[in-house]
């Protein structure tokens, strides 16, 4: 690294802040967060913690922590005791499902939602393949990206189904036909509003679900972002789903 024309007290200082910005960039890559914890050990490193490349993990038996480092998620289950840090090598997929979640619009475009060929099934169990639809399965708080295009997503298209959401006095029923797993929110009837509770019931429903709506002025592009703004905000459903698409892709 050379600094021409510089006096020499000032290249000692353009010098020293070099080396330093070097030290904190390879000390910020890493560090590993923890974004799912489960078991006895969980309050122990609890989801959000910051852990440096030298701290040690030490599970007991039932426990599983699932650890991000640069973008990637790395599991842990216990027993047993483990370095925060470690090679983590991304599976092909991983590039692909990073770029579907974190869509700023449907990853899927199709008349009346229809969003399936004839021999692609969505399997009963599917996530929602983006961040900003709204499985209406998960009740809690949800991050809202653009209320104007809100799209309420079921994972099972086989059937006519009518998912009836109320809140203040308002109540609208919104009708997902045979073949299509996706619908617009009812802005129209009932506007997407911050801080209200929405029940919803049928639709498959087996009890209904209560979601509270939270704004998102900025939809972060990477996935530490969007971790980092989803723990902040408090939108659990989504914050597990992108970390259930993350662990799915992990390299075996």
């Amino acid at each position: 690294m050379s600094f021409p024309d510089l006096p020499k007290g000032r290249l000692a200082l353009t010098a020293a802040a070099a080396i330093m910005a070097v030290a904190v960039v390879g000390t910020a890559a890493a560090q590993s967060m923890v974004v799912r914890s489960t078991g006895p050990s969980a309050s122990k490193y609890p989801t959000g913690a910051k852990l440096k490349s030298t701290d040690k993990l030490t599970l007991v038996s039932g426990d599983k922590v699932v650890l991000m480092q640069a973008g990637k998620t790395r599991t842990l289950s216990g027993p047993g005791t483990f370095g925060a840090s470690g090679t983590i090598q991304a599976s092909q997929s991983m590039s692909g499902t990073v770029t579907r979640m974190l869509a700023k619009g449907p990853t899927v475009r199709s008349r009346g939602g229809f969003s399936r060929g004839p021999n692609d099934p969505v399997p009963v169990e599917a996530r929602a393949p983006n961040l900003w639809l709204l499985d209406y399965r998960e009740s809690g708080t949800f991050c809202v990206a653009n209320p104007a295009t809100l799209m309420l997503w079921r994972p099972n298209m086989e059937g006519d189904t009518a998912l009836e959401i109320e809140s203040a006095g308002k109540k609208s029923t919104v009708a997902i036909v045979d073949g299509a797993n996706f619908r617009k929110w009812p802005t129209d009837v009932l506007p997407v509003q911050y801080g209200v509770d929405y029940r919803l019931s049928g639709g498959g429903l087996t009890a209904p679900v209560t979601v509270r709506f939270t704004p998102l002025e900025n939809a972060p592009d990477t996935v530490e972002g969007s971790v980092d703004m989803l723990m902040a905000k408090g939108c659990a459903p989504q914050l597990n789903r992108l970390v259930d698409a993350l662990s799915d892709s992990e390299a075996g």
